[in-house]
């Protein structure tokens, strides 16, 4: 005797899943990722949280158009990143700029040099423009090919590797080099 297949195997997904809870669960699980993300590409924290926030508040907004993206996560993700390159258009004038701490005194000397270099590095990818900062974070922090960096921003391989290019001379000239660099 053949067991049948649960009555719930051959409703649509859609029925599945209550849109609401699907929406939360995703939102758990991407928003660690897609903030750290953000963090990298805005070199700001707090421009970081306001664009993952109405990233998501647009999500849900649209979610049953979301939903039905083929890659849910990278649909988010450019919105996410949409979110911080339209910010960084629209009002820049009006923008604080964050700034560094003003140092009173010289560092430990126990910091580890690797620590060091690591901070030097991220000070020189925040000191790129943002599209190239773009670029090198979703290529090397994200570990996205040439297509989905091209998809997220959405520009062609070219302009991707056009950046990439720009963007590493520039961390070249800054001295900002790691190990498999030099």
């Amino acid at each position: 005797m053949t067991s049948a297949a649960p009555p719930s195997a051959s409703l649509p997904t859609e029925v599945l899943m209550d849109p609401e809870q699907e929406f939360t669960d995703l939102f758990a699980v991407l928003w660690p990722r897609l903030y750290r993300m953000a963090v990298a590409v805005a070199g700001d924290a707090g421009a970081a949280e306001d664009a993952v926030q109405t990233a998501f508040g647009k999500a849900y907004a649209s979610w049953s158009r979301v939903r039905r993206a083929d890659h849910v996560e990278a649909y988010v993700r450019r919105m996410v990143i949409n979110e911080i390159l339209g910010a960084r258009r629209a009002g820049w004038f009006r923008r604080e700029l964050p700034r560094e701490t003003v140092e009173t005194g010289r560092v430990s000397v126990a910091h580890d040099d690797a620590v060091a270099d690591r901070d030097a590095v991220w000070a020189a990818v925040r000191a790129l423009p943002v599209r190239q900062r773009a670029v090198i974070v979703l290529r090397y922090y994200e570990d996205l090919s040439e297509e989905q960096i091209a998809a997220a921003l959405g520009c062609s391989r070219g302009t991707v590797k056009s950046q990439a290019s720009a963007a590493l001379a520039n961390l070249r000239r800054a001295g900002a080099t790691t190990e498999g660099d030099e």
